[in-house]
């Protein structure tokens, strides 16, 4: 076993399960686990702190951070997928009915640099014609990325709870809201699986949101490293899924990878740059579109060179 070490952080799925309980091992490294709850803490502590050798990370908030100069790095480890029509609720009062009566409106989103906010504006302007510019976005919270200046039609509100703001009438439509329990709320979609699985038939996307980054120290100093964590996460990825589709796996989170498999395909938790190349262009188009990075970055620049071509 080797004397290195990494300070690691990343959430409880069935594909990390074997790494954080010794199942998979690497003779490259091993892993000091911080557990951190929620996920979405980790973001932050490695963006403004970098606390972590190793960290779970929002794709948008990567994208982010790295135009902001932030010295950590990207590996092409997945993992965490989702579709995103599902996730738009309206309050019925605001008279919105279709996607383009969003334009005018006021439209809740934790933070404006939030990964299910960034690709489902994506998806309403580049599906549905939303206007996005038309759009006031109202944030319950703030960015990861300290240094972020979002476009002047986003505003903070001092209530950080989406649900009471749709209620109150504070904004008419919101991601990420949670359960409401009131008439009042309803989601925009009707049928979001089936506008899911039209989308992804269509473009051939399959939305990221979760990956893993790296902090540049230990890449430098450890010059096989980034292809070491590859292959030790993609050997526990590989376990799981064979767990999955012998039945063996039956949570919650299994249930929602069964589903998805009907929709992608046999592999819902794909790694690698190239079986994801079209869905990360299409989502950094999106956040330069939505100006969340300044300008386009080719998605080999994303990840170390050696990792490139492993899947």
């Amino acid at each position: 076993m080797s004397d290195l070490v990494l300070r690691t952080a990343m959430g409880n799925y069935g594909h990390t399960t074997p790494l954080k309980d010794g199942t998979i091992t690497s003779p490259a490294f091993s892993m000091e686990q911080i557990e951190v709850s929620p996920v979405t803490s980790i973001f932050r502590r490695m963006v403004r702190e970098l606390e972590f050798d190793v960290a779970e990370m929002a794709l948008s908030t990567y994208l982010c951070a790295r135009a902001h100069g932030k010295q950590f790095t990207g590996v092409p480890i997945f993992l965490t997928r989702a579709f995103y029509h599902g996730g738009i609720v309206v309050n019925r009062k605001s008279g919105i009915e279709s996607p383009k009566d969003l334009e005018g409106k006021r439209f809740g989103v934790r933070s404006y640099t939030l990964t299910p906010g960034v690709w489902t504006r994506g998806l309403l302007q580049t599906r549905y014609g939303v206007d996005l510019d038309a759009v006031t976005w109202v944030l319950s919270g703030d960015e990861h990325v300290a240094e972020y200046v979002a476009p002047a039609n986003v505003v903070s509100s001092s209530n950080n709870n989406l649900g009471e703001m749709l209620l109150s009438g504070e904004i008419d439509a919101a991601i990420g809201a949670g359960p409401v329990d009131s008439p009042d709320i309803r989601p925009l979609f009707a049928e979001p699986d089936a506008a899911d699985a039209a989308w992804h038939r269509e473009t051939g996307v399959y939305p990221i949101s979760h990956m893993l980054v790296v902090k540049n120290a230990a890449l430098d100093a450890n010059p096989d490293l980034a292809g070491e964590l590859f292959e030790t996460f993609n050997t526990a990825r590989a376990l799981y899924l064979g767990k999955l589709r012998s039945g063996d796996a039956a949570g919650p989170e299994d249930r929602v990878l069964h589903k998805m498999v009907d929709m992608v395909g046999e592999d819902p938790i794909p790694y690698g740059v190239e079986s994801s190349r079209k869905t990360l262009e299409t989502f950094v188009g999106f956040n330069v579109e939505q100006k969340v990075i300044p300008e386009a970055i080719a998605v080999d620049e994303l990840f170390p060179e050696e990792t490139l071509s492993l899947r």
